[in-house]
């Protein structure tokens, strides 16, 4: 009998000292004041595509790799573009060269037409007295016609080179900007976060030439029950941290808050299980380093309460 009170007593103890470690080695409760979430960090995407065809010849897209605003990521040939750009420039000035010599021709027209106008004038006035017979005066007409005639054409022609010369110059933009095109810029400041072409490769409108991702402007998006939801202010501070550096915390800010519900996505550790409607609250990350990358997971604190002094160390909840 003593035997078995023995052994009870000792089951016990094992079981009691077991509980007691498990609930040391457990991490503190999440103080007052504090809201915890977890997530991926994400960036905004910019996929760059071709708006041209052409074969590639330069390229530097180097995944990973910081590129400024403006800076080259891929050239393609474009030279047959600008032959025929070449070759419409020089239609044009022919064109405007025709031009100018229709106007001199025109200008001069003009001329004779106004002096025939006031011979007629004046030979009209003369026949009526008798001094200049039907005939001249019918010469003298004729001549006025010529003239007028000479000048109507002269117009026709020039408003003809005219439109041409309008339709030349459009055809020189549309393959100016052909050209133009063929150097495919970065469209920000950004990273290079993967790449789609490889030179020797053609490019066709639409293809995808590069993902870009501003690595200023990072997120990270955490869901919470809505319990919580009304402790949150939009511009309440929040800190991050990441596996990769765990002894770090990074800045953030509460960006926007979802305004609407959604079930507990698969990929997200929600503290207390029984959650299954959650709101998305974007937190906005500096990193003005660049160490935070789109895809880390994320620990994220909420400090609702702006009094609140930040711990010396954040720890998940239980």
């Amino acid at each position: 009998m003593k035997g078995w009170v023995a052994t009870t007593l000792v089951v016990a103890l094992i079981a009691v000292g077991s509980y007691v470690f498990y609930v040391s080695t457990l991490p503190p409760a999440l103080p007052e004041g504090l809201i915890y979430g977890n997530g991926h960090v994400e960036g905004t995407e910019v996929r760059v595509a071709a708006e041209v065809t052409g074969r590639v010849v330069a390229s530097n897209l180097v995944e990973g790799q910081p590129i400024a605003k403006g800076e080259l990521l891929v050239e393609l040939d474009a030279r047959d573009q600008a032959a025929e750009l070449a070759s419409v420039e020089a239609e044009t000035r022919a064109l405007e060269f025709e031009r100018e010599r229709v106007r001199e021709q025109l200008a001069t027209s003009s001329d004779l037409l106004a002096t025939a106008q006031r011979d007629l004038e004046r030979h009209r006035v003369l026949r009526k007295t008798g001094v200049v017979t039907e005939q001249r005066l019918d010469q003298i007409a004729t001549t006025e016609r010529e003239a007028s005639g000479q000048v109507r054409t002269l117009k026709v022609q020039l408003e003809e080179l005219g439109a041409r010369i309008q339709q030349s110059r459009h055809r020189e933009e549309l393959l100016r900007i052909k050209v133009e095109k063929a150097k495919i810029l970065a469209p920000l400041d950004a990273t290079i976060l993967s790449k789609g072409i490889e030179v020797g490769e053609l490019a066709e409108p639409g293809r995808n030439i590069a993902v870009l991702v501003d690595m200023d402007d990072l997120e990270l998006k955490v869901y919470l029950p809505e319990a919580v939801l009304g402790m949150i202010k939009l511009g309440d501070p929040a800190r991050i941290r990441v596996s990769a550096f765990p002894e770090r915390y990074f800045e953030g800010r509460v960006k926007r808050v979802d305004q609407r519900a959604q079930f507990t996505p698969r990929d997200i550790n929600m503290p207390e299980e029984r959650v299954r409607m959650v709101f998305g609250v974007v937190l906005a990350l500096a990193n003005h380093d660049g160490h935070l990358k789109p895809g880390m997971p994320a620990d994220a604190w909420i400090r609702w309460q702006p009094e609140m002094e930040w711990p010396t160390e954040l720890v998940v909840p239980r």
